[in-house]
């Protein structure tokens, strides 16, 4: 896999906005923070724009501005605004040519899932799962993630084992041990890419998910399409992250979310685990994808075990 770079103090991060529009008050906060931990700042056109509502900016627009980021010398990594919904209008859009050519640390998650997919299937790019500008970075940076992102993006040593805060337990639902390169990211997006050319390759690899805001029906419902597509008798061991919000709407009878991992997840026999704090949750322990881990379920063990980039 192609990796970016070791930062260094005043090396400089883009911020984009590839999906949904943010406030132009938080873009502020958000450049404030990403200074605040020492580097300088490049902010995409995209981050101060809105299109349609929902959306940032045209996908011409956001696909251009992606490239023009990994192309400029001046930029050493690529930092996503927040996710929102819009980075899959941008997959056939993309010159993969110019992401392989400059190889660059791209960080973000939920709705960006879809570009690490896409980068790391069509360019060869290992990325990072991790906070947002506007989002964890700008907005009391969790101290468990500000130390994994900061190792991250300093240190050319691998980020070694994932430890969640003390007060949340990683549980082993499938006891074993598997090796392979992580995969994976937003449930709703994997889906998303499934029958496409940028389906996501869980074949031999950890496969990682979570998700947000999506009824237990619906979380059965794309775990289910991840089964009949493969991908989950094709991974070598499934980590599952946090689940924020996925309830039952008030007064209905339903599974929860864990009786659902259990109906579906389990019978495949991979090394399982659970509750790890990576997804949209206070903490979000960045997750690098695409390098080698180790999983050892049967300790709630996941250990990254390759460095995300060089020196």
């Amino acid at each position: 896999m192609k990796k970016g770079k070791t930062l260094h103090l005043q090396d400089t991060i883009g911020i984009i906005a590839p999906a949904s529009p943010v406030d132009s008050k938080k873009v502020g906060k958000a450049v404030e923070a990403v200074e605040a931990l020492g580097y300088k700042v490049k902010v995409g056109e995209s981050c101060y724009r809105s299109y349609g509502g929902y959306l940032s900016d045209t996908p011409d627009n956001r696909a251009s501005e992606l490239e023009a980021m990994f192309a400029d010398p001046e930029v050493d990594a690529i930092l996503c605004l927040r996710g929102g919904y819009g980075t899959p209008h941008l997959l056939d859009k993309i010159d993969y040519s110019i992401i392989a050519a400059h190889p660059k640390l791209f960080i973000g998650y939920s709705d960006i899932t879809a570009l690490h997919i896409a980068f790391m299937q069509k360019a060869g790019l290992a990325t990072v799962h991790g906070p947002m500008a506007a989002v964890e970075i700008a907005n009391d940076f969790h101290p468990i993630s500000k130390e994994y992102f900061t190792r991250l993006l300093t240190e050319s040593e691998p980020l070694g084992e994932l430890v969640n805060p003390e007060e949340e337990m990683i549980e082993c639902l499938v006891p074993g041990e598997a090796t392979g390169a992580v995969v994976g990211g937003n449930l709703s997006l994997i889906c998303t890419t499934l029958g496409t050319p940028y389906e996501i390759d869980t074949k031999g690899k950890i496969l990682f998910l979570e998700d947000i805001d999506e009824e237990p029906y619906a979380i059965d419902r794309m775990l289910t399409q991840l089964a009949l597509a493969g991908k989950l008798s094709d991974a070598a061991g499934i980590v599952l992250g946090t689940w924020t919000d996925c309830t039952v709407k008030e007064g209905k009878e339903s599974f929860t979310v864990k009786e659902i991992i259990k109906q579906i997840v389990i019978p495949y026999n991979k090394p399982t685990i659970l509750n790890i704090q990576i997804g949209h949750d206070p903490c979000n322990i960045p997750l690098p994808l695409g390098v080698r881990a180790t999983l050892v379920a049967d300790k709630g063990i996941l250990r990254i075990d390759e460095s995300i980039t060089e020196s």
